[in-house]
């Protein structure tokens, strides 16, 4: 087997890569969506991503792969490493050039490690593994961190020597819930009442809120695109610290070439859109992505990125709706902390010992965190039957 390096996934065959994924995975690990990233800019030298997508092949055959970026900053990759990079700063070590396994600006579990069906799933995450190990040699990174990997992954990882990292995540999970009111029905008297009262303030507005998806999207997709990126634009531009991380033309290209995962929140007033959340969806789960309004009205926000989807979920019968990577916001209206993961194999022995020993001892203080708050659950009531 022969492992190649690309500096553009438009170099690989689009069938090829997506070939190696698990239909019912997310999305964002789709050739399209990474191509998308690239071809419009985003995901770019010139923004600090240089892609280095590592392939295995069999002969002419993918095999295996991995979306692999090299990084100057950690700018969009939610790694959460902004103190270690200081840290080394000013102990004189170089923490830049890493190189960083993962999706840009998408904070997501999902397979990094795409592996084609009947092949040793474990020979070849190693195998991806030790190539990205000699790339970050050769072009001098101090790391190699695989991000947001499944569960699954970040054993592996561990299994053959990265260091694991746990963090959290606030995501809604699907208890068999038969309809909306089941959900809310968890809910003390308070919070029930909040919910609904911040859900039904739309209505008093004269705010209908629906979700595009399918035909309908895929009939106007240049539309939708279109207004996915300005509302996102618009929202941005008002934040003093707001990433302009995706562009018209991802919006553009994305929406034409990959309309079947995405959907579309929209929030209308007097027949024109005023609000709306960019959403993705798998076969299990719901990715809310970004939101953006042209007017703001009091809970609309909670309606169009929260409370409408959570409905919708019940609906459809997914499992999950993962609302972003922050937001504590979201407990009280009925997300839960999820564990999320990151792998790391440091390059630099300057880095590794106190990096690891960091990571170590946070993740018995979060370990412990999410064992306290899942024994005394907050938000939900100790029993749906009290």
């Amino acid at each position: 087997m022969e492992l190649r390096i690309f500096p553009q996934i438009a170099e690989i065959s689009e069938s090829d890569w997506d070939a190696l994924i698990d239909p019912a995975d997310q999305p964002f690990v789709r050739w399209a969506w990474l191509e998308a990233l690239e071809r419009s800019g985003c995901a770019a030298p010139e923004t600090g991503w240089s892609p280095c997508h590592l392939g295995v092949f069999r002969g002419r055959q993918l095999v295996a792969a991995a979306p692999a970026y090299l990084r100057e900053d950690s700018d969009g990759d939610f790694s959460r490493d902004w103190g270690w990079a200081s840290g080394a700063a000013r102990a004189k070590v170089p923490y830049y050039p890493k190189l960083s396994i993962t999706v840009p600006f998408t904070p997501v579990t999902g397979q990094r490690f795409l592996v084609a069906p009947g092949e040793d799933r474990q020979e070849l995450t190693a195998t991806l593994i030790a190539g990205a190990q000699k790339l970050a040699a050769k072009v001098g990174a101090s790391c190699v961190q695989v991000l947001f990997p499944t569960a699954e992954e970040a054993r592996a990882l561990e299994a053959i020597g990265l260091t694991r990292r746990i963090d959290f995540q606030y995501h809604w999970r699907n208890a068999g819930y038969a309809d909306y009111d089941a959900f809310l029905a968890r809910f003390s008297s308070k919070r029930r009442h909040q919910v609904r009262r911040e859900r039904g303030a739309a209505e008093t507005q004269g705010i209908t809120v629906r979700t595009v998806r399918g035909e309908e999207l895929a009939a106007r997709s240049e539309t939708w695109g279109r207004l996915a990126h300005d509302f996102h634009r618009n929202t941005v531009d008002k934040l003093m610290w707001g990433r302009r991380w995706l562009n018209r033309p991802f919006y553009d290209r994305i929406f034409e070439r990959m309309p079947e995962p995405l959907e579309v929140v929209v929030a209308e007033r007097d027949g024109r859109p005023i609000a709306g959340a960019f959403n993705v969806a798998s076969r299990r789960r719901l990715y809310g992505r970004y939101w953006g309004c042209f007017e703001d009205h009091p809970f609309l926000h909670f309606h169009v990125c929260l409370y409408h989807s959570i409905d919708d979920c019940i609906r459809r019968g997914l499992e999950a709706f993962e609302g972003g990577a922050g937001g504590e916001h979201k407990i009280a209206r009925g997300f839960e902390p999820s564990e999320t993961y990151s792998a790391y194999l440091f390059l630099d022995a300057r880095l590794a010992r106190p990096v690891v020993q960091y990571i170590e001892q946070e993740a018995v203080h979060r370990e412990e965190a999410l064992a306290r708050w899942r024994a005394e659950s907050p938000i939900f009531k100790r029993s749906t039957g009290t």
